[in-house]
């Protein structure tokens, strides 16, 4: 990761934090660069040195035309917003959310529009601590459509070995193993249901990354 930050310091066409993304500097951003763009506003909103942006002057701007340079797969949990945690603004992220961060065909969609259509560079899984969804998975809990999104993670928690003691939600180590397992099921389902992606992440103009977001720190870690 350290050298990617360097060779995005170094080497980057893309504008200052504060700017709005451009048709020119997205083209510009390769896929590690805007990984590390990523990594390098959450370090500042761990740190708490987030970028002071003009949101208003920005929606202006962005009003006819976006070029985001990610799309963040995300939970609906209130407390994982990724344009904060990731330190963004307006139009640099496309951003779909569902609870528990799985893959769904109009998801999967609307991240090929994100794509193939707009020029994203990077397509980022992140689940997050203390996971409510995920919890309801361990649990096998059914409740009206939520039901749904229970048998669409429940995958990740048949597939999580151990724990054979407990493998509940009272069981905070099981739930975080749970959810990366989740996230990394997620990037294989994406891989093989949709051609697009993988033909951009084979050409080298799409990276796809899993992270984790920890509630109490702020901090993102990328999965291996």
């Amino acid at each position: 990761m350290a050298g990617i930050v360097a060779s995005f310091i170094v080497g980057c066409a893309a504008p200052s934090s504060a700017a709005v993304m451009t048709k020119a500097s997205q083209e510009a951003m390769t896929p590690d660069q805007a990984v590390a763009r990523l990594m390098e506003g959450n370090a500042r909103f761990v740190s708490g040195r987030m970028v002071h942006r003009d949101l208003t002057a920005q929606a202006k701007e962005t009003a006819k035309g976006q070029y985001p340079f990610a799309v963040v797969l995300c939970c609906v949990d209130s407390r994982s917003a990724p344009e904060l945690i990731f330190d963004q603004g307006l139009g640099d992220m496309f951003v779909p959310r569902v609870a528990g961060n799985y893959v769904q065909p109009d998801l999967l969609g609307s991240m090929e529009f994100a794509t193939k259509l707009m020029g994203s560079k990077v397509i980022v899984v992140v689940g997050h601590s203390e996971c409510g969804a995920i919890k309801g998975a361990c649990d096998d809990v059914q409740l009206g459509n939520l039901t749904v999104v229970m048998d669409a993670l429940r995958p990740a928690v048949v597939a999580t070995p151990g724990f054979q003691s407990d493998r509940t939600s009272n069981n905070a180590a099981f739930v975080q193993a749970v959810t990366e397992e989740n996230v990394r099921l997620t990037i294989s389902k994406m891989r093989r249901d949709s051609e697009i992606i993988r033909q951009l992440e084979a050409s080298g103009d799409l990276k796809i990354v899993g992270a984790m977001h920890d509630l109490a720190t702020g901090q993102v870690t990328l999965l291996r």
